[in-house]
């Protein structure tokens, strides 16, 4: 019984709840909402499948639209590879992995299971909360700000939106993990000047060529990395500058290393086995930075043998079409509020997408309170960590990774025109940081006790009610009040029915395999829903440079079906045919559906 009661047991003990938090949120209504665009593509290539036999410019059923999502027991790795290569602008890390996890499930409807496809991501997302214990462990050795990291990361609304979806960002969230736990320890061995092991390295090397792998904007991680160590060379530059040691002046001069006999020394070196100080460039040159430029060429070389994949992509530039565009008026200041909002909801997230304008308000106005509360204590506690001797450091490695994501963030959007806020998602790649931040900070507010913080609540209560308004934001994306989905094909097959009495076609102009998952999203909530009896037919009319090309296209293809028929111009980027005069067009007034701008015809 004493046993079960000592520190240990107790840790473990913990770190199970968090656990079991974080996947029994991860998994809870994972299949409610509907699979958008970017998870069809998931879906199509991890399965071996291509989105290239879909049939363009003429009418096609729903069972054909629907094809590439049907397993085939013949499809391998290989075709894995191969589609995804030559189709889409992704690594294939994860989608191999999916392709081997799904054989797992059973299809639904004859379509692969969304389940299946979403439970991997899931899985990937539970397991951050132990790597993010392990990442807080080595930064800080605490066992407190492992625990309220891990806590938090498990009731994180982006975390739980990451992970309720058929996509790698979970797994690259793992490797980005990985990679800073080595920046950690690596800066550690600078710092003190302790040569870094091979094995350290070449698993360093390994991770990051992972990361690579899973997701190519996992380079932005790296790009971090490399800024934190400059910076590192910066310091020991200011402290070498016309000195040539400040080490015991017994000291022989040759660099001890760390005790190999327990793996475990890696993580701890101390100031005890530290070498003498050197000159600048004897310095830059040392054995601690000799590994960590091996390591730079290896990850270098890891992420260069991509290159000619990425380059011989046909669609790679249309397919980063949403995140370019010209900067006019209001846009020149909306990626601010984008990067705010994503910096928020790390943490915090009510019902602001609920469809009750009421609650959506209530909800903005709490979470700005909850934000004027919460922000000086977490202030406090991160400045309190970093000028404290044992954890400046550390704390300065992590800041540093987190403020250099967001200059680059920042440097993309406004000087390369690649507006990376955009996309909440892509922040992945210095989320873990925020995280292990945000425990240190709670840490000391927690060692406050009773003392009282803003508003007069005691330090610790205000640890649990921060916890708890991550609790509530974790279930605001759970119910689809926050982070919603961005296309709802479910909503719009509902409008058709209620709609239409008479035979469908939807029409819609398709550039990539984005277009095509769009209209997947519709014919597979009338194939699970089957409530049709007559299905819709699905156009889509391929367009190029020229407009004209999808507007010809719906023109003949009006002129052979027959009529009746209701047309449905869904994301059509193009005029429209003359044949659309001998329709009426609907004027009634109907919802706003996102992802899908439409147009009804009535065409006696």
């Amino acid at each position: 019984m004493t046993a079960l009661l000592s520190p240990r047991w107790l840790n473990l003990f913990l770190l199970l709840i968090w656990l079991v938090i974080a996947i029994s949120l991860r998994l809870i209504n994972l299949t409610a909402k509907p699979p958008w665009t970017d998870e069809f593509s998931t879906l199509v290539f991890s399965l071996g499948n291509s989105f290239l036999p879909v049939p363009l410019n003429e009418p096609i059923t729903i069972d054909i639209l629907l094809q590439p999502l049907q397993p085939q027991p013949t499809a391998s790795i290989q075709d894995v590879l191969a589609n995804l290569f030559s189709e889409s602008n992704h690594p294939p890390l994860y989608f191999v992995l999916t392709h081997l996890w799904m054989k797992l499930f059973p299809t639904q409807a004859g379509l692969v299971s969304l389940w299946g496809a979403r439970s991997l991501a899931a899985i990937f997302g539970a397991l951050s909360i132990p790597a993010i214990y392990a990442l807080s462990w080595v930064t800080f050795r605490s066992r407190l700000i492992s625990h309220l990291a891990a806590a938090m990361m498990a009731v994180s609304p982006y975390g739980i939106f990451l992970a309720q979806e058929a996509r790698h960002y979970t797994l690259a969230i793992l490797w980005v993990i990985a990679s800073l736990t080595c920046l950690v320890v690596a800066a550690r061995h600078i710092h003190n000047r302790i040569q870094l092991p091979i094995w350290f390295s070449c698993s360093w090397i390994v991770i990051n060529a992972l990361g690579i792998a899973t997701h190519y904007f996992f380079t932005l991680t790296l790009c971090t990395e490399a800024i934190v160590l400059i910076f590192l060379a910066w310091q020991q530059n200011k402290e070498d500058t016309g000195t040539w040691g400040h080490g015991d002046e017994n000291d022989t001069g040759q660099r001890r290393q760390p005790d190999t006999g327990n793996i475990f020394d890696i993580f701890s070196a101390s100031d005890k086995n530290a070498s003498p100080r050197l000159p600048l460039f004897a310095s830059l040159l040392s054995p601690p930075w000799q590994r960590v430029y091996a390591v730079a060429v290896g990850t270098a070389v890891a992420g260069i043998v991509w290159l000619p994949v990425f380059l011989q992509n046909t669609y790679g530039d249309r397919l980063v079409d949403w995140i370019q565009s010209d900067r006019v008026g209001i846009a020149w200041i909306s990626p601010i509020f984008q990067a705010l909002a994503a910096w928020v909801t790390m943490f915090c997230l009510l019902p602001v997408e609920s469809p009750n304008l009421a609650v959506a308000i209530a909800s903005g106005l709490v979470m700005l309170i909850f934000l004027i509360w919460a922000t000086p204590i977490l202030w406090r506690g991160f400045k309190v960590q970093l000028v404290q001797s044992q954890t400046r450091l550390t704390t300065q490695v992590l800041a540093g990774v987190v403020v250099g994501a967001i200059a680059l963030f920042f440097f993309f959007t406004y000087f390369l025109n690649i507006d990376l806020t955009r996309g909440a998602r892509y922040n992945f790649v210095y989320f873990p940081a925020v995280i292990v931040l945000l425990g240190a900070s709670l840490a000391i507010c927690w060692h406050r006790g009773l003392k009282k913080e803003k508003w007069g609540v005691n330090g610790k209560v205000s640890v649990v009610v921060i916890w708890v308004m991550g609790l509530l934001s974790a279930i605001t994306v759970i119910c689809n009040l926050g982070y919603q989905k961005y296309y709802r094909p479910d909503l719009f097959v509902q409008l058709i029915q209620k709609t239409s009495q008479i035979p469908v076609l939807i029409a819609t102009t398709q550039k990539t395999h984005v277009q095509i998952g769009e209209m997947m999203g519709v014919a597979r909530e009338f194939k699970l829903q089957n409530t049709l009896s007559a299905s819709p037919l699905f156009l889509l009319a391929h367009q190029e440079q020229n407009s004209n090309t999808s507007t010809a296209t719906l023109q003949n293809t009006l002129r052979r079906l027959p009529r009746p028929l209701d047309l449905w111009l869904v994301n059509f980027y193009g005029a429209e045919p003359e044949e659309v005069k001998n329709c009426a067009v609907e004027t009634r007034a109907f919802p706003t559906i996102n992802g899908y701008k439409y147009k009804i015809y009535h065409c006696p």
